[in-house]
């Protein structure tokens, strides 16, 4: 894992004893050590990680956000508190960050690297203004071709991206001729959710998954693409059904359902997720937002439409300097209309794609899509659209 305290990371006490044992020369308990830092004045705690919280607002310094967390039960807990949803911080902090609506007024800069040799992708946060920077790690693909359809697994690991893997969230699946997508998340979206039984039903590794909470293939998002009129000399027409989010959730005062904590059981785990889970799992708690049973009309993302450009002689979008290369991929996605009535919130851009290089693409995204979702949708360009093209 690359979120700075995964499985290449020490345990959550050995840095605290090293330094003890270097600073003193002798050697130290380690339940002595989590005592002695978990039994600091509360005050006097909650002042220093505030401190660090508001200072380390950018990665990498951010990881000493995410190391505090790791320290003990009670520096968890506080940090938990400060660290607030992408939403409302524009920050992705910890794992469950992918899976949260992201800011509301700006767009949340990532890019894409693909590898064509493995049939992989990788999304990376963008650290800096430039097109093309390390990044931070986020969430990883890969494409799994069948007979009948496409499946690409989504994970939280760089490395591990195998159907089976305790690190899956979701998955993206076309029909046969790339034309229609399913985006399935492997935990419970919103109460209510109804799960698609399949052969492949068990998307996330039974080991560490909660058994007390439902887990398996979630309808979130249906992607159409239709045929192209314009050919390679406009951009695919693309209409994103969004089934987890309410079409209100793009309006003053909307809200779209927001997971905060991952449902995972599995003590032994290595996986950072274990800083985030609550002994008392129920899965109505690990949301927030509208918690009944969705009936209102699901958001409905369409594509921006391109303005004719003369001297260029093509079809063109305005992605303010975040696209550098023309392609049939690149898309913005608005809101679409409700009844046919358009408000200043269907001329917002929520999603934008666009190629930068050979195998590089950035993807910029706002509430009240998150970054496992907009991925997911990036991941549906890729694909060949045998009869759109």
């Amino acid at each position: 894992m690359k979120w700075g305290y995964g499985s290449k990371s020490r345990s959550r006490h050995s840095s605290v004893v090293a330094v003890a044992e270097e600073t003193e020369g002798i050697e130290i308990d380690e339940e002595f050590i989590e005592s002695y830092w978990a039994n600091l004045p509360s005050e006097l705690l909650r002042e220093v990680l505030m401190r660090i919280e508001d200072t380390e607002s950018k990665w990498p310094l951010r990881k000493n956000v995410v190391a505090c967390a790791g320290v003990c039960r009670s520096w968890r807990e506080i940090m938990k508190e400060l660290v607030k949803t992408p939403e409302v911080s524009g920050k992705l902090t910890f794992p469950i960050s992918v899976k949260q609506p992201g800011p509301r007024e700006t767009l949340l800069q990532c890019f894409i690297k693909r590898n064509q040799a493995t049939q992989t992708y990788h999304l990376y946060l963008s650290l800096t203004q430039a097109l093309a920077d390390d990044g931070k790690f986020l969430l990883a693909a890969r494409k799994y071709r069948r007979p009948t359809c496409t499946d690409y697994i989504i994970s939280l690991d760089a490395d591990e991206m195998s159907k089976g893997g305790g690190t899956c969230i979701g998955k993206l699946r076309s029909n046969f001729l790339g034309t229609k997508f399913t985006v399935y998340d492997a935990i419970l979206p919103y109460a209510g959710a109804k799960m698609v039984k399949s052969r492949s039903t068990r998307l996330v590794g039974s080991k560490q998954m909660n058994p007390r909470v439902a887990s398996g293939n979630y309808e979130v998002a249906h992607i159409s693409y239709e045929l192209n009129v314009l050919g390679a000399r406009g951009p695919r027409r693309m209409h994103c059904v969004m089934d987890a989010i309410p079409t209100s959730s793009i309006k003053p005062g909307g809200v779209a359902p927001t997971q905060v904590d991952f449902p995972m059981g599995n003590s032994d785990s290595s996986l950072p997720l274990r800083f985030l889970r609550s002994k008392s799992n129920r899965m109505e708690k690990s949301l927030s937002g509208p918690l009944e049973t969705q009936r209102e009309g699901s958001l409905v993302l369409k594509n921006k439409a391109p303005r004719w450009h003369e001297q260029l002689q093509c079809w063109c979008l305005n992605f303010h300097g975040r696209v550098t290369v023309a392609s049939v991929k690149n898309f913005q996605l608005v809101a679409s209309p409700e009844n046919g009535v358009a408000g200043p919130e269907h001329e917002k851009v929520i999603l934008q794609f666009g190629k930068v290089g050979k195998d590089v693409f950035t993807m910029d995204y706002r509430y009240p899509l998150s970054a496992f979702q907009a991925f997911a949708i990036c991941l549906s360009s890729f694909d060949t659209k045998i009869a759109c093209e």
